[in-house]
């Protein structure tokens, strides 16, 4: 079945007891059992509900996956994926993460003995040198947050495996319409589902999703134990988000494709931050693995003013956190989604003061081109 067939029917048959087009919230806590030891598969809420069921197999589908599980958060599932490993593991993990993901890394898991090392994944050769005997795993944003890097996924994959190290990719900024990393060499996929899969605003998840039998069960076992699970309710909204996934990317990619290039060309934009233009060095290698490059995009204004006048002057495009929305959001890096990276870092990797991130939504692109018209119009 094609793409948008899947999102649309995986994990989302009709309900045989009532014929409902549309599969139930189960909002139980614990399910009744037919006699000591026998139940209809279900016997507690954290630990399994037919409506994150029904989202884990769906997901699993679009990505290309064996096994999926979803989360409370997109932190959360990153954080159960970290429990995969012990005290004195290694991880590399790219230099241009989420800040979420960094503050993370650096304030929480060092503490238990985790140790990283942050690099630039996109110059794969170089990163041989950094994988040691106990580097258990490369994790990569492609594109990055929020400067839209790309690291080539199969050649990281065939040079971690041949040393023996997973590679996680988090591909929330894509989604599987654009990038299914497990198909390039990839062994994990996380997601922070409170964005495109989602696509509406109104609900936080995440999930993992991998092939590895023996990972499987045992990540299976820290979101029993551990116990971040995606509630039925919002397990409900990112089936219904999944359903419009394919059409709702499709704009997406047209409207960011269109704000970049009205943004190259203005004369007070410095820099524009998007794979989809000619401009981006690494523009080939986005076309070659990825189907479309997305909504998302940052772009340089010069001065921490020039960011605030901006941010300051939209009207249509909404200041906030987050992404992957059907409404256009913009933000500003360094103080909201990057503010936990030491600003010496920020500045080595390229979140200047004046960076603006967008992401593009689905409305009218002329009018999301003429808000930002005029608001640039009152930068210096």
């Amino acid at each position: 079945m094609g793409f948008a067939t899947d999102a649309i029917h995986v994990g989302q048959e009709p309900d045989p007891a009532t014929g409902a087009i549309v599969p139930p919230i189960y909002q139980t806590s614990t399910f009744v059992q037919e006699e000591l030891g026998k139940n209809k598969g279900f016997e507690y809420a954290r630990t399994s509900n037919p409506t994150r069921t029904a989202l884990e197999r769906n997901l699993a589908r679009l990505e290309g996956g064996s096994f999926a599980y979803a989360f409370a958060s997109g932190m959360a599932a990153i954080n159960a994926l970290m429990s995969l490993f012990k005290a004195g593991d290694h991880i590399v993990a790219g230099h241009n993460l989420y800040g979420g993901s960094f503050r993370l890394f650096e304030r929480v898991l060092k503490d238990f003995g985790l140790v990283f090392t942050y690099v630039d994944t996109s110059c794969v050769k170089d990163l041989r040198g950094t994988l040691g005997p106990t580097t258990r795993l490369i994790f990569l944003e492609t594109p990055t947050n929020p400067v839209m890097e790309i690291t080539d996924i199969r050649a990281l994959s065939e040079m971690a495996h041949a040393s023996g190290t997973l590679v996680a990719v988090d591909n929330t900024f894509m989604s599987p319409y654009f990038q299914r990393p497990l198909a390039l060499g990839a062994d994990i996929v996380v997601h922070s589902t409170t964005k495109y899969l989602n696509g509406h605003s109104d609900g936080v998840g995440g999930a993992v999703i991998l092939n590895d039998l023996t990972l499987a069960d045992r990540l299976k076992f820290i979101q029993n134990a551990a116990g971040a699970i995606l509630g039925p309710f919002d397990s409900w909204l990112v089936l219904r988000g999944a359903k419009t996934l394919a059409v709702r990317m499709q704009k997406h990619n047209e409207n960011g494709l269109a704000v970049a290039r009205f943004l190259a060309r203005h004369p007070k934009v410095k820099k524009v931050h998007y794979p989809g233009l000619l401009s981006h060095p690494q523009h080939d290698l986005a076309k070659r693995q990825m189907t479309g490059f997305g909504g998302m995009l940052a772009f340089e204004t010069g001065s921490l003013e020039n960011a605030k006048t901006v941010l300051k002057s939209v009207r249509l495009c909404s200041l906030a956190e987050s992404l992957g929305g059907v409404e256009t959001l913009i933000s500003h890096p360094a103080t909201m989604t990057h503010a936990s990276v030491p600003p010496e870092e920020r500045a080595r990797i390229g979140i200047t003061d004046g960076l603006v991130r967008i992401s593009v939504g689905i409305e009218d692109a002329e009018d999301l081109i003429a808000d930002l018209e005029q608001a640039m119009a009152k930068l210096r």
